[in-house]
């Protein structure tokens, strides 16, 4: 049994079921034909199915409409009510009643049948713009509002032309619901509506409030030239799958909701060019960007403490598509602060500053509210103006955020000064502003951090805590007053204009760092770094560090101190005469040596035997030169360079060349367990580290 009902407060409470008052249904006489009594402004007395067939043209009517029965309006004018009506259906067709008891809010899940039916092609219109000409009735003793117990439905058109707060009941039908401009009055939409049609808003719409929810699953588009307010009572979600339209300048969407409440906003609110009040429509999405005469492309959200949820994960059409030109969106306070959640299938853009201010000045203040970005699949949401709410900004685990659009015109950010500020990465964060800098601190999460624009992106401050990959593809990322890349499993500079600018303190590299960019500043490894990058300064490797040879060499401009372990077996695959593993364009002479490499040791790759040495090249690089005869392995003092490597430590990179190093060091260490010490010494000498030496 489905009935007109109450919930309790307490979160486990059972809907609270309403009686239904059902009688034998009479036998239907046919409807009574009003019209010469409506013309005369005769009050009518309902008895039954009643019928108004409006002639061309305006009517208006001075009397009421009393009695039980239904009123259907047909014809193909309009008829206006100048008085208030009050009827009912005929007792045997209701079937919502209503238990007592004091609850907080109200929802009708079935509800009576229309006494009021609009005909397709007529036009019944609710006052001239006063406080009366409603049709309803009210028995409910609902908390802090009227139910209207006489529910319409609408084919043709309702024009609600009224002053005052009112609710129509339960809404059915194809039609078009409007009310003018500039009335100031209010009307509720309340249960949840079976509707199909538009709603041409001109003033102010409740969709929900406190004391009831509302839902309109159905309804096709909303023209909304006034404010839209959606609310919800405790704990419920309210779900809203319409496309909202605008074309005058004044419109917004206002959403609040009440503790555990949610509203989830899965359509478009979009500029209209064509299509009228009955079919609003956009010829060009385009023009949703573009500002309009006179400002009247400006369409706005205010986000009153409230739970939003834009998308749900099965569209990628972004609520509020537009720029700070032709958008605005506000976060404000009220009860709580509110968060915004982007919950999309695909690729949306964000291109308005996220404020606080009231309506239309919306960088008056801060928004006071914090951002999500759903981990739903292929969610990826991207920041094309610089943020200003003052909360934190979480990315989920499978979602991405870009600041920046990657071309000139579109740059993001976000507001960093604010006390409650902080970004959370368990995602994808994408840094890709064209011109604007970008400085970011107080970024944790596992989630990978990724540089790809022209301009340089700065991460501040030592709460710089994220543990996924950097990656810089163009553009630099600067450390400076404290930050480190220290958590991050690997850093990688995989194009040769990209940069990471180390700052005063250097880069300390304590898990893996490879490509083919430059690093300025001073490096210390204390892990793992594959050749190919450009040490812009000083480059100290210490005994736990490893130098894994790639495709080219590493290039250092300052000193070199060296120490720790040398990976060079990828370059037993493709043997060349000389191969250069570090090459040093600073004056000074490398100091130090690899562990277990010193001047002149030879080692074997493949079937070639190199000597070492650590003044090759122009004097100071590090070079593996051919001998002249390759002993056998058994022979000789050689190691063959893919025995086992010493004194590293466990990270890898994307580099292919880095991922099967931990499984050499597994098999070096269980043959140094087994081998007798003997076979590890000749002629009295400890050869040390990954190769062994021969003089």
């Amino acid at each position: 049994m489905r009935s007109h009902t109450h919930r309790t407060a307490a979160a486990i409470a059972l809907m609270v079921t309403a009686s239904m008052v059902i009688a034998p249904r009479a036998v239907a006489a046919g409807p009574r034909d009003v019209t010469a009594d409506v013309l005369a402004d005769r009050d009518v007395t309902l008895t039954g199915d009643t019928v108004v067939t409006v002639p061309s043209g305006t009517t208006t009517y001075e009397g009421v409409f009393r009695g039980e029965g239904t009123l259907t309006v047909r014809g193909t004018g309009t008829l206006v009510l100048t008085k208030d009506s009050d009827f009912t259906l005929p007792r045997s067709r209701q079937r919502v009643s209503v238990q007592g008891g004091n609850h907080p809010y109200v929802t009708t899940t079935a509800p009576d049948p229309p006494a009021v039916v609009v005909e397709r092609g007529a036009t019944l219109q609710y006052g001239t713009g006063g406080t009366t000409g409603l049709i309803g009735h009210f028995p409910y003793g609902t908390p802090a509002f009227r139910l209207n117990q006489d529910n319409i439905r609408v084919d043709g058109t309702l024009r609600l032309s009224l002053t005052s707060a009112y609710n129509l009941g339960h809404i059915s039908g194809s039609g078009l619901i409007t009310q003018p401009r500039f009335l100031w009055g209010t009307w509720d939409l309340s249960g949840t509506n079976s509707f199909s049609g538009v709603i041409d808003n001109g003033t102010q719409v409740n969709a929900g409030r406190p004391e009831y929810a509302t839902s309109l699953p159905r309804v096709r588009k909303i023209l909304n030239q006034g404010t839209f307010t959606v609310d919800t009572p405790l704990g419920r979600t309210v779900t809203l799958g319409m496309d909202f339209y605008q074309r005058e300048y004044g419109s917004d969407i206002n959403v609040q909701s009440r503790p555990g409440g949610k509203v989830v906003l899965t359509g478009q609110y979009s500029w209209s060019d064509r299509g009228g009040d009955s079919d609003p429509a956009l010829s060009d999405p385009a023009l949703n960007w573009t500002p309009a005469h006179k400002n009247v492309n400006k369409r706005g959200t205010n986000i009153k403490g409230a739970d939003v949820r834009w998308g749900d994960g099965t569209t990628n059409r972004i609520f509020m598509p537009g720029t700070a030109e032709t958008v605005y969106i506000n976060l404000l306070a009220a009860r709580s602060r509110s968060r915004l959640t982007f919950d999309y299938n695909g690729p949306v853009t964000l291109g308005a500053p996220i404020g606080g201010g009231r309506f239309h000045d919306t960088l008056s203040a801060p928004g006071a509210g914090d951002v999500v970005i759903a981990g739903t699949r292929g969610n990826d949401v991207t920041f094309a103006a610089v943020q200003y709410y003052d909360g934190s900004t979480t990315v989920e685990k499978g979602a991405v955020l870009r600041l920046g659009l990657g071309r000139p015109g579109g740059d993001g950010g976000l507001y960093t000064r604010g006390g409650r500020y902080q970004l959370v990465n368990e995602g994808t964060l994408v840094l890709a502003n064209a011109a604007k800098p970008l400085s970011l601190s107080r970024i944790s999460g596992s989630g990978s951090l990724v540089q790809s624009g022209s301009a340089t992106t700065t991460l501040t401050g030592t709460a710089v805590t994220y543990t996924g990959t950097t990656t810089v593809t163009k553009g630099t990322l600067a450390l400076s007053s404290g930050a480190s890349l220290a958590r991050s499993k690997a850093i990688r500079l995989t194009s040769a204009g990209a940069r990471l600018d180390a700052g005063a303190a250097g880069l300390r590299v304590s898990t893996a760092l490879s490509g083919k960019g430059t690093v300025v500043g001073t490096v210390t490894n204390e892990g793992v770094v594959a050749g190919g990058p450009t040490v812009s300064g000083d480059y100290t490797q210490r005994a736990e560090g490893q130098l894994v040879l790639a495709d080219a060499p590493l290039k250092v401009t300052g000193a070199v101190r060296l120490a720790g372990a040398l990976d060079v077996s990828a370059a037993g695959t493709d043997p060349a005469r000389e191969i250069t593993v570090l090459e040093h364009s600073g004056r000074g002479k490398v100091v130090g040596a690899f562990s277990g490499l010193k001047e002149g040791t030879r080692l074997k790759l493949a079937d070639t035997t190199y000597r070492i040495s650590y003044r090759g090249g122009d004097g100071n690089d590090v070079v593996l030169s051919t001998v002249a005869a390759s002993p056998s392995p058994s022979g000789g003092g050689e190691t063959p360079a893919g025995g086992a490597v010493a004194e590293t430590r466990g990270a890898s990179t994307a580099s292919g060349g880095l991922e099967w190093w931990p499984y050499v060091l597994a098999v070096g260490l269980l043959l140094g367990l087994v081998l007798p010490t003997t076979l590890r010494r000749k002629g009295g000498r400890r050869v040390g580290g990954r190769h062994s030496a021969r003089g």
